[in-house]
């Protein structure tokens, strides 16, 4: 007869770097990162150990980092990454496709950690979690150091949606995969419950890499698509993602920028969907026009962050038709982990472009 190992509950596996991982760490506004090495982590079960290939700076790093939105100090920002499996907790873990992770796959994660089992996760809303985790999000110590994309590594927590890509992809496509490219995946997917995108018209307001992301997936699914931004370069930019111009209202507007509510809810067209997927930082209040809103029988919905299961299949998009849309072209400068105070500043700057890219030294 065999026997049963029996681990004790929050069983971990120690694992030891040499050289030790890096973490950049934000200490507060108006200080610079520090840098701590990390010799060493303890695995639960379930986590797995990512040696980062490259992460973007995403506009809410900024925003953090300007005191724009609150966040626990110290902290390792960060949430758009690309990396390789070095080490994995005893019991191993499990894509979001159902296959086992192997030591050596190259993958994206998503941005939340979820229980899984909360009314929640259970109704479908794994990123609404009641005991929620975010990487880049949650303050350094309670779930070790390695908590966010600053860094050499990542700890990948139990119940996070892990997503193997392809090798042939370049990190510059694959790091925002975990952010800008799953909520645009989840916006255009909202809208589509709603609306069926062959021939629908569709408009975005805002042209960053969620509003663009967002352009190029509705237009492969179909959609006539219309991408407004303040900035006439970025809206050239759209046209390469699929954006032209409408000849009538929209079916469905999706508001990416978090600077024009009113404006989305007031354009849309009889019937119509407006998905709110910018509002992501502290404003003014909208006026809201309920009248309108009922006479037109306007359907105005959130979305914030997105499922394992839309990770996976904006990944699929990137590996897929995706191709045809200069994605790789997002990060338009890749610095080393060591200049993030650097890389943040240049990505707050006017013009600056889409991503900024940073890698571990060499």
């Amino acid at each position: 007869m065999g026997t049963l190992l029996i681990r004790p509950p929050g069983h971990r596996r120690d694992v030891a770097l040499r050289p030790a991982a890096t973490a950049m760490v934000w200490i507060g506004e108006g200080h610079p990162h520090e840098t701590i090495a990390v010799p060493g982590v303890a695995l639960g079960d379930n986590d797995v150990l990512v040696a980062v290939e490259m992460s973007t700076v995403c506009g809410s790093d900024v925003h953090t980092v300007q005191g724009r939105r609150s966040a626990p100090v110290p902290l390792v920002l960060g949430h758009e990454s690309v990396g390789r499996v070095i080490a994995m907790g005893d019991a191993g873990a499990v894509a979001v496709d159902g296959t086992p992770v192997r030591i050596g796959d190259r993958v994206v994660w998503s941005v939340t950690i979820s229980c899984g089992t909360c009314d929640r996760c259970t109704r479908g809303m794994p990123q609404k979690c009641r005991t929620l985790g975010k990487y880049g999000h949650d303050r350094i110590g309670v779930h070790g150091d390695l908590s966010g994309a600053f860094g050499t590594h990542v700890q990948v927590r139990s119940g996070t949606a892990i997503v193997r890509v392809p090798e042939s992809l370049q990190a510059s496509v694959l790091a925002p995969a975990s952010c800008a490219t799953a909520t645009a995946w989840a916006a255009v997917a909202r809208a589509a419950r709603d609306h069926d995108l062959e021939g629908a018209a569709v408009r975005i307001h805002g042209a960053g890499l969620v509003g663009l992301s967002a352009a190029a997936i509705a237009a492969e699914q179909g959609a006539t698509v219309e991408v407004l931004d303040p900035v006439p370069g970025r809206v050239a930019l759209a046209a390469r993602f699929g954006a032209g111009r409408l000849d009538r209202d929209p079916d469905i507007v999706i508001e990416a920028s978090g600077h024009a509510v009113s404006e989305a809810i007031a354009g849309v067209g009889i019937g119509g969907t407006v998905v709110l997927v910018g509002s992501v930082f502290p404003a003014e209040p909208v006026p809201l026009d309920a009248e309108s809103i009922v006479r037109r029988l306007v359907t105005v919905t959130g979305v914030h962050n997105y499922t394992g299961a839309e990770l996976g299949e904006a990944v699929g998009f990137l590996a897929g038709r995706g191709r045809a849309y200069p994605f790789a072209e997002a990060v338009g400068e890749v610095r080393q982990l060591s200049a993030i105070d650097e890389a943040i500043a240049a990505a707050s700057a006017p013009g600056a472009p889409l991503r900024i890219g940073l890698v571990p030294g060499r």
